[in-house]
């Protein structure tokens, strides 16, 4: 899972991360800051493609919390990606998220731009991929600019759904969508469920799609496996939305500092779409440093099944804070 359940409960206490510098810390007020920078060397998997140094991440996230009594918390996020102006002349720094909201006991509300309920979903372990969306979810949308997010945690079960408003009729009209996900643990076994409902922007309702996906994940300990299977249909039958897709996942822990992960995921599209079935397979490895455990390097091969294709890899580094 993109997130675990104990990692879930804890951002319904707090926005706030183990890893975070907090700038300021007083009267039940907390600001505190991320960075998430990572550079790669990098040569994507298909036919002639030539390497080059890819900037994945060069994040800045801001949070804020105010403790208002003993069980209400009020928060704002607001996240900046710089990759675009790292990756392109003409490129722009991205506001990815902001938002803010209210967390009750196991019950958070927020609202602004952010990741919607179907972002958790999948189990895929690849570092980048080339081809293939991560899922379904990931192949329609996963955020949003005007976005009504609640979740919930009891115990063994994590809720979420997202509504994005379409705001037809003005200039800030988009896609809207509904999304739901579902996560439970029994004995080290975690099960996830998600469903959206997706429709294109214009007065009549535009083109709609539905999306919903299962998954499976298991700690045995010494590794980790994991499966999930999703499929989005479109009211368009020719559109190459219309597909399903599974992925099959491990990882292991070769020691306490160094991970291995393999994986592959099947995309499938249906008869009528004008799209080519293919695989998308990958192996990596990450490294992380003993003393600091927010700085790690790492590595990948990945290749697909499709006609002509040549291997593709990537190296890289990753410093967070």
């Amino acid at each position: 899972m993109k997130k675990t359940l104990l990692a879930l409960a804890v951002s319904l206490a707090s926005v706030s991360s183990a890893h975070a510098v907090t700038v300021y810390d007083n009267n039940g007020l907390t600001y505190e800051v991320n960075g998430d920078f990572q550079v790669q060397l990098r040569q994507k998997a298909g036919e002639d493609k030539n390497s080059d140094i890819e900037f994945d991440d060069l994040e800045i996230k801001n949070s804020v919390s105010y403790e208002l009594n003993d069980d209400m918390t009020a928060f704002g996020q607001m996240d900046f990606d710089f990759k675009g102006i790292a990756n392109d002349d003409d490129g722009e720094a991205d506001l990815e998220e902001a938002y803010v909201g209210m967390a009750f006991n196991n019950i958070a509300v927020s609202v602004g731009k952010r990741p919607t309920a179907g972002d958790e979903f999948g189990v895929e372990k690849a570092i980048e991929l080339d081809e293939a969306d991560g899922d379904r979810f990931d192949a329609v949308a996963t955020s949003g600019d005007d976005v009504i997010h609640v979740e919930a945690d009891f115990d063994t079960v994590t809720l979420m759904a997202s509504y994005e408003m379409a705001a037809r009729g003005s200039d800030l009209a988009n896609d809207s969508h509904f999304d739901l996900f579902a996560l439970t643990e029994i004995n080290g076994l975690e099960l996830g469920a998600a469903f959206q409902q997706w429709n294109q922007a214009n007065g009549n309702g535009g083109n709609g799609v539905d999306t919903y996906g299962i998954s499976a994940a298991y700690d045995f300990g010494m590794f980790e496996l994991g499966a999930d299977y999703s499929s989005s249909d479109s009211d368009d039958e020719t559109n190459e939305l219309n597909a399903s897709q599974y992925n099959l996942a491990a990882s292991f822990a070769a020691n306490s500092d160094t991970t291995v992960a393999f994986g592959v995921t099947d995309t499938s599209y249906d008869n009528s779409v004008n799209e080519e079935d293919f695989m998308e397979y990958y192996g990596n490895i990450t490294y992380k440093f003993p003393t600091q455990s927010n700085v790690r390097v790492f590595a990948e091969i990945k290749n697909t099944d499709l006609d002509g294709s040549d291997m593709g890899y990537l190296a890289g580094m990753r410093v967070k804070f």
